[in-house]
């Protein structure tokens, strides 16, 4: 009696086990589509590296006269408004120069040395950039690496950006819903695929003389962008 009774529950187990695993295919048949969303803005801040270099025929040569005019940048940038948050040094270096001779043939002898030293400054207001350019080189300031300009406040651009995102994303799904003949149910999981900032964009300055002029800077338009995968359950 108990062996046909266990044959009885298996049997019954095997019979019920296709429905079983049909209604669970059933609850989980989902469609998951990628959207993106892009907003593009005018920057409204910029960084910029800039410094000295020296030479003399001893680094201290070199380091005090490296100091001096580094000092008169510091002040320079201070006048300008520039506050002391918003200057931090970036690069120092004190590298000695070599005569290698003719050919190479003798040993390199040190005939002077090099100091270098520069400072990031970040530049809250663009409209003083050209001219806080144009006044570093008229006071002695011979590096300026390069402009990075960049949004203040990206995360309100990228809401925004996100908001894109999932119209997006819904867009796609419904259309790919009305080509396959079904209809989309209530949204089972959302995640952000990534949002990025503009990257850094640098621009090359190089130093000329002074001029009345303000140096011209166009800082364009940047995008900022962001990617969200959204699950919908199918009808």
């Amino acid at each position: 009696m108990l062996k046909f009774v266990t044959t009885l529950a298996a049997a019954l187990f095997i019979a019920l086990t296709p429905a079983a695993y049909a209604d669970e295919a059933k609850l989980n048949r989902t469609i998951t589509i990628n959207g993106t969303g892009e907003v593009r803005a005018v920057p409204d801040m910029a960084t910029v590296m800039m410094g000295v270099m020296t030479t003399g025929q001893t680094a201290k040569e070199a380091l005090d006269l490296n100091t001096k005019e580094m000092q008169e940048l510091l002040a320079l940038l201070k006048a300008a408004g520039i506050e002391d948050r918003d200057v931090g040094t970036s690069n120092f270096y004190v590298n000695p120069r070599y005569d290698y001779g003719q050919g190479g043939a003798q040993p390199p002898k040190v005939v002077g040395y090099d100091v270098s030293n520069t400072v990031n400054v970040t530049v809250r207001k663009l409209d003083m950039l050209g001219s806080l350019l144009d006044k570093g080189v008229s006071s002695g300031t011979n590096q300026i690496n390069g402009i990075n300009f960049m949004v203040s406040q990206p995360d309100t651009y990228l809401d925004e950006a996100r908001k894109l995102a999932v119209a997006d994303a819904r867009r796609k799904a419904e259309l790919f819903a009305a080509a396959a003949g079904i209809g989309l149910g209530e949204i089972v999981a959302i995640g952000e695929g990534g949002a990025s900032a503009p990257s850094p964009v640098f621009t090359k300055y190089a130093r000329a003389a002074a001029s009345d002029a303000p140096v011209p800077v166009a800082q364009g338009e940047q995008s900022l962008t962001a990617d969200v995968s959204i699950t919908w359950s199918i009808k």
